[in-house]
């Protein structure tokens, strides 16, 4: 069984993503990885090359900037990378820039790959998220972050990325994928108050306007990282990759309970999803089949 992993990053350096982290955290369980890195600011290409591994292949892109709408330029990279997997794969594996797995899921995901090989039904797997937020000590804990998203699939071409790259549909429909137990920690937002700001600015170009962006985005110079509405204190390891990353953390995150909004609905909806595990209207970008 050939497995291949893929990902896409452009200026990796200027908006500190861990991409080496997410390459290194899935290489043992992939006989190959794509990374197709588009054209940057920084010497984001050196960076991932000096990984050093055979497995690496890069692909070198040009990002189309005029694609301002729903983020669907992050979806065209993504399958530039998919595209260029060798076609004797079975499975790829696929994390975004700043996803990464812990050492402690690999021989989980190795298994579930074995398991469905020969099932055709099963198109993909789908992983469980922790969502860091504002540092490596708290994770999001409230509707607006996904709980589960595809991150195996099939080495089909028919599968493409879908909408801003978040999930896969196969010819527009939903994979009918199985459950993986294992999570992807999701670090986009652990970083810099100031560094996560000028992301803000950049990065959601992808998805509106100049305007929208001068009237929605702040002028601060920093990210106010205390409005999220409901947090969890992350208690377990962090993966062993993350480690010199973790260490290297210089601003201090602490929430301030007074600053968060919450509202008596979000309340509500939150207390039904932590008594009965039911999150009342999640979005699935997939079919589980059981």
């Amino acid at each position: 069984m050939k497995v291949s992993g893929f990902t896409f990053v452009r200026n990796a350096i200027k908006y500190n993503y861990p991409v080496v982290e997410a390459i290194m955290s899935v290489l043992p369980v992939c006989d190959e990885f794509i990374v197709a890195v588009g054209n940057s600011e920084d010497d984001t290409r050196n960076l991932v090359a000096s990984i050093g591994d055979p497995k690496i292949r890069i692909i070198d892109t040009v990002w189309d900037d005029s694609l301002r709408q729903g983020g669907r330029v992050l979806a065209v990279e993504t399958d530039k990378a998919f595209d260029a997997i060798s076609p004797d794969s079975a499975w790829a594996f696929y994390l975004q820039a700043d996803e990464v797995v812990h050492e402690r899921f690999l021989p989980v995901i190795r298994a579930a790959m074995e398991k469905y090989e020969a099932d055709q039904r099963i198109e993909g797997l789908v992983f469980n998220y922790t969502h860091f937020w504002g540092s490596y000590r708290f994770a999001g804990d409230s509707r607006q972050w996904y709980r589960r998203e595809v991150r195996i699939i099939r080495n089909d071409k028919q599968i493409r990325s879908w909408l801003d790259a978040q999930g896969f549909r196969k010819n527009g429909n939903k994979l009918n994928v199985a459950p993986v137990a294992a999570s992807i920690f999701h670090y986009g937002w652990v970083k810099p108050p100031a560094m996560q700001q000028v992301k803000q600015h950049s990065f959601n170009r992808y998805w509106h306007d100049d305007s929208w962006i001068d009237r929605k985005i702040s002028k601060e110079e920093e990210y106010d990282y205390s409005g999220m509405g409901f947090l969890a204190t992350f208690g377990e390891t962090h993966p062993h990759v993350m480690k010199e990353r973790i260490a290297g953390q210089d601003w201090v995150f602490n929430p301030d309970p007074l600053k968060i909004k919450r509202s008596m609905k979000s309340i509500l909806l939150h207390f039904i999803e932590k008594k009965t595990g039911w999150r009342v209207g999640e979005y699935r970008n997939y079919k589980i089949i059981r």
